[in-house]
């Protein structure tokens, strides 16, 4: 059974939503394992300070687990079941790691327009693919 990765991002819900729809697509065409995933980040070493390492870990823990609501929402009225995860790190480096880690097979971004950042360094989606070797999951979206 293929393993697909679907990086959710909070603040792009129309991303998420196509993202969601072309694994669902997917879902419907053969059975797939989907891994939502929400790539937390870390916190500077100043606002750590203030918290037990613990503490910060459910904090961070939390937050994600909220920022992937929307994704699991659109799954479950749809009826495809997945699994969720949350990773504190940096978002290309992490998503990548994941996918190897979690054996993925794809890893699908939602379709986006490239703002002013994404012109410069790239999407998310370029980064991981720059990241992923040749024999790593294939990246699909923008």
């Amino acid at each position: 059974m293929q393993q697909i990765l679907v990086p959710v991002d909070p603040a792009n819900e129309e991303r998420t939503r196509s993202a969601v729809a072309e694994v669902v697509r997917m879902y419907r065409q053969e059975p797939i394992a989907i891994r939502l995933v929400r790539v937390q980040p870390r916190v500077t070493s100043h606002v750590a300070m203030f918290f037990g390492h613990r503490e910060l870990q459910q904090l961070q823990q939390q937050a994600g687990a909220e920022d992937l609501q929307f994704a699991q929402g659109l799954l479950d009225a749809a009826g495809v079941p997945y699994t969720s995860t949350v990773l504190v790190g940096r978002s290309a480096e992490t998503i990548a790691h994941a996918a190897r880690e979690f054996g993925c097979d794809r890893i699908v971004f939602g379709s986006e327009q490239a703002g002013l950042a994404g012109r410069v360094f790239g999407s998310l989606a370029q980064q991981v693919r720059h990241l992923l070797g040749p024999g790593d999951a294939q990246v699909i979206g923008s």
